[in-house]
């Protein structure tokens, strides 16, 4: 299967080849999808591998948590973002293998494929498609599917 191109939005900083925690840019590089996970009270199931997210699903992005960089469950003590949110941005998640599965703190927690807000609306790091376009990716996507984050820069060059 050839190689297909969609239009997305990246990190408020742009790309990066020196990934860190909270700096609002999108690694750059060759990234395998690794995981899909869906919210099954909003949409089917995109795949028969994919994961449900549940209410109290959490994904921890704090470099002192022995389960940095890893899905987990509330209640955390530790900096986490929650999956299940209250807008469809997270409706349906491709997972990457940024940073996956040996973390490496401070490194920077996971990058995904998400729905973006509206077009060219920057992320804190991830990758933003329409939602149908999110949704073709999804079920296409086999063992061995990449994506590939060319350098794009964003806001002050220096």
């Amino acid at each position: 299967m050839g190689s297909t191109v969609y239009p997305c939005s990246i990190g408020k900083n742009g790309t990066t080849l020196r990934k860190k925690e909270g700096d609002g840019a999108t690694p750059e590089g060759v990234h395998d999808i690794i995981g899909l996970l869906y919210r099954p009270d909003r949409i089917d199931k995109p795949t028969d591998w994919a994961i449900p997210i549940r209410p109290r699903d959490i994904w921890s992005d704090d470099g002192t948590d022995p389960d940095y960089n890893m899905m987990g469950r509330a209640p955390s003590r530790f900096s986490h973002e929650r999956l299940f949110r209250a807008d469809p941005l997270y409706d349906l998640v491709l997972l990457t293998n940024w940073n996956w599965p040996y973390a490496v703190k401070g490194r920077g927690s996971a990058i995904f494929l998400h729905r973006w807000r509206k077009p060219g609306h920057p992320t804190e790091g991830c990758i933003a498609f329409d939602a149908q376009h999110l949704r073709q990716i999804s079920e296409r996507i086999r063992f061995g599917t990449k994506i590939i984050v060319l350098p794009q820069r964003r806001g002050p060059q220096r």
